[in-house]
């Protein structure tokens, strides 16, 4: 069908995007909302450049017709500033904030400042972008992932069935995992399934496995790497526990998948993660780099089986609640359309690399 010229958006991404190896929360969020505009009837042209590369989007941008609805991914926004803010003025720019730093730096600030609209993904990142000053809070919206409802599970009668999913890296905690399952070495019957990208920190991948090996757990802990389709559904219908124990998290997106699932979770609960519960009672929450609470709440959770009822009761309502992925995409579909009411992007048609966005 032929879009509306206000219905046609640039969207600015880091080129792994559709990587199957490089699989992140980013990386999906961008996805959904890439599809969801799509089947709206939105055309989505989409500009994939590297992260270390801001020279191409510094290119990119300069070629853009004068008010061009663009969207920007803000890991993008946030390292490639100097493009951002010399181009963002003249187009319709809405930056979408997957997380935010601690202290932004000043050419992060004039990227954000130039952007119509902010998209946050939970609100705490919205806080935080508040916090610092970086916009007017009516200029940031929040559009929460997705998790359309999954089949549910069947619960074992043990609960012995842990699953973790996210990249294998120090901000995930996979390592408090492993430093706890250690300690609980004398619960037989327990098995974890650690599934995610094995390459973004090789070093720290290959410190599991030696903590791994020296527990004498190697045939407990398995490692997948990435797993995506029916592999990954199955990974969730075999578990009994989903286990997310980030550092750093804007929001809980593995969380929010399992409880779509009506799987229970144990989580940190830092950041966004509270905003993925959608019922307080389905997840078990441990504080930040704590290993003896974690070996406290494994304990009780194998030991307790109507506390796993329970959870798992609870899961089940979560389920019923879950914020599907169109509710995702018409939030920022109506933040699109607000940063360009005043004057509608020319349409083009067709995915686009750096090298090849039409001219003025």
């Amino acid at each position: 069908m032929n879009a509306r010229p206000e219905a046609s958006v640039f969207f600015l991404v880091p080129d792994a995007i559709d990587d199957a190896e490089r699989v992140s929360g980013g990386n999906v969020y961008d996805q959904r909302i890439r599809d969801g505009l799509r089947a709206e009837g939105w055309e989505v042209r989409m500009i994939r450049v590297a992260e270390n590369e801001p020279g191409r989007t510094a290119d990119a941008l300069s070629q853009l017709p004068d008010g061009t609805l663009l969207l920007v991914d803000g890991l993008l926004a946030t390292h490639h500033t100097d493009a951002i803010a010399a181009e963002g003025a003249r187009l319709r720019l809405v930056v979408l904030a997957h997380m935010i730093a601690a202290d932004l730096a000043d050419s992060e600030r004039r990227a954000y400042g130039v952007a119509r609209r902010i998209i946050a993904t939970s609100n705490w990142t919205r806080g935080g972008l508040i916090a610092q000053g970086v916009a007017d809070p009516a200029r940031i919206a929040v559009a929460h992932p997705g998790a359309d409802p999954a089949a549910t599970t069947a619960a074992s009668s043990s609960g012995h069935r842990l699953l973790c999913v996210g990249t294998v890296a120090p901000h995930k905690g996979q390592d408090l995992l492993v430093r706890s399952l250690a300690d609980c070495s004398d619960v037989p019957g327990w098995t974890c399934t650690i599934v995610g990208s094995l390459h973004a920190a090789p070093d720290f991948v290959t410190a599991l496995r030696a903590a791994i090996a020296s527990a004498g757990l190697a045939d407990r802990i398995e490692f997948t790497g990435v797993l995506a389709g029916r592999p990954l559904e199955e990974a969730y219908g075999r578990a009994d526990l989903v286990i997310a124990l980030s550092r750093s998290e804007s929001y809980g997106m593995v969380v929010a998948e399992a409880l779509a699932r009506g799987i229970p979770v144990l989580t940190s609960g830092v950041g966004g993660i509270p905003e993925a519960i959608a019922q307080d009672a389905a997840a078990m929450t441990v504080p930040l780099d704590d290993p003896w609470a974690l070996d406290v709440v494994l304990h009780r959770w194998w030991a307790s089986p109507a506390l796993r009822r329970e959870r798992k009761a609870a899961a089940l309502k979560a389920r019923d609640a879950a914020r599907p992925w169109s509710t995702t995409t018409a939030i920022v579909a109506s933040t699109l359309a607000e940063a360009a009411l005043a004057h509608a992007g020319a349409a083009f048609r067709g995915d686009v690399s750096a090298d090849s966005v039409p001219r003025r």
